[in-house]
């Protein structure tokens, strides 16, 4: 639109180019300013025995928290994770030294693997609550267990349930959210770039064409009509 405006001298048509341009612009500027406000609270916490980080629900805020933690959006939620079998690809196998057999990782093995936030909430119980580990998605409840966590009396062993009723899993899901929203807010910084410099060229092909609808050349300097001085 604005390149035929432009090539064909459409004023009307580069004016109607500029105005849409416009309120892309700053609804690009909205959008990213919303992403950025959403995503700024929230950050995983290092476990003792393990490399991959834990979250927690209590370290995020606002409208995005809200809307996670809805029990209506929450139910589809979980229910799109089970769907999706998030927790099926935890599973790793080893050769035992001892014995040349295939066997379950080790406790030792799992606490050095980078779990996604997902992963690490809505797949295990958290660690503060003192589970015995069998696999990566069975847990024993020994006799350390500690219950002050809510989260710890959610767990359960049945592979359809594990962790998707805890605060963890939906600080996870939040914690992804948040991963993924800004990676989107840093492509769209660029495109506002890009769509800023073609607004700017789009003005500058506006004022030609004013210019020229105005029978004024290229570089002229307008002046004033004034009256002829008396001798």
């Amino acid at each position: 639109m604005g390149f035929v405006g432009a090539c064909y001298r459409q004023t009307w048509l580069l004016q109607l180019y500029l105005f849409v341009m416009f309120l892309v612009i700053v609804a690009l500027i909205c959008f990213i300013v919303f992403a950025f406000a959403v995503t700024d609270h929230g950050r995983g916490q290092a476990t003792i025995n393990g490399v991959f980080l834990e979250y927690q629900l209590s370290d995020y805020s606002g409208w995005l928290k809200n809307r996670v933690s809805d029990r209506k959006y929450w139910s589809k939620i979980s229910s799109c994770l089970r769907d999706a079998h998030v927790c099926s690809g935890m599973r790793r196998t080893a050769r035992d030294p001892a014995t040349g057999m295939i066997v379950p990782e080790s406790v030792g093995m799992f606490y050095q693997r980078q779990l996604s936030p997902i992963e690490s909430g809505c797949c295990k119980p958290p660690s503060s609550c003192g589970y015995t580990y069998v696999n990566e998605t069975l847990w024993t409840a020994g006799t350390a267990v500690v219950l002050n966590d809510a989260d710890c009396t959610r767990w359960s062993n049945d592979q359809r349930q594990l962790c998707y009723r805890c605060n963890s899993c939906k600080a996870g899901v939040l914690a992804t959210l948040r991963h993924s929203w800004r990676k989107v807010s840093i492509i769209n910084i660029v495109i506002l770039i890009v769509l800023v410099i073609v607004y700017v060229v789009a003005c500058a092909a506006f004022r030609n064409n004013k210019r020229m609808d105005n029978n004024e050349a290229y570089g002229e300097a307008r002046m004033t009509k004034s009256r002829p001085s008396s001798c």
